[in-house]
């Protein structure tokens, strides 16, 4: 497909539908240590953000401490939740089929989470050995940094101008923008919310979909306009 050289995937929210159920984890576990918040809260304001950068950015904003012991009690909460309920995103299998660009994943998720999950759903495949987490690279260089999603486009010796991300979350947004790549952004998990796709276009996203069968479709046009560019 003309246009991009590379394809760069997030996967939370993205591939499979785990947001939602993280939003619910974590909004139960702060509004028990005494930071009510909602899981439409969570998902607004948090998705696409490392649970530990959630605890400091609440530290700062509330001036209460959270116990590191949430850290740990919130990784295993989660990662029981997902390997029981986590599905993927409606027509990933139908846009990977018909997308012949080469593609990874570049996610802030866990190396251990991303193969648990990916395995689950049956998209292993589809990207495995591409599979990338910003955890690995050091502490934090995850996104809203640019890292993972450089790191990404180094593996395969691609310009960042020729990729293309694929996003649910303005953190994820900006880490694209900051690494000099297009993005498209995706609204079509459960965490969604009434102003998602507008804050997702003024991170940076040059269009917005909601259904993942349309996104082919869109990469093909977004290579087009490049190539006459």
């Amino acid at each position: 497909m003309s246009g991009f050289d590379l394809i760069l995937f997030d996967c939370d929210g993205v591939l499979v539908d785990s947001e939602i159920i993280a939003a619910r984890v974590e909004s139960q576990l702060l509004t028990e240590a005494g930071y009510p918040i909602s899981v439409e809260e969570m998902g607004e304001r948090f998705a696409g953000m490392t649970w530990k950068n959630i605890l400091l950015s609440i530290e700062k904003e509330a001036d209460i401490p959270l116990s590191a012991s949430l850290l740990d009690k919130s990784e295993k909460l989660l990662d029981a939740r997902l390997e029981r309920d986590v599905k993927i995103i409606e027509g990933v299998k139908f846009a990977l089929a018909r997308l012949t660009t080469q593609r990874c994943i570049c996610s802030n998720s866990s190396s251990a989470r991303l193969d648990m999950m990916l395995t689950k759903v049956g998209l292993k495949p589809y990207f495995a050995p591409h599979i990338y987490s910003a955890k690995d690279l050091g502490p934090d260089r995850v996104k809203p940094k640019p890292d993972i999603f450089l790191h990404g486009a180094q593996q395969f010796g691609v310009d960042p101008s020729r990729c293309l991300v694929v996003e649910d979350s303005t953190h994820g947004v900006h880490a694209a923008r900051a690494a000099g790549m297009r993005v498209v952004g995706f609204t079509g998990a459960s965490h969604t919310y009434p102003s998602h796709a507008d804050r997702l276009t003024d991170a940076g996203a040059e269009t917005v979909i909601s259904r993942m069968q349309d996104l082919p479709a869109v990469v093909a046009a977004l290579g087009e306009w490049a190539d006459a560019i």
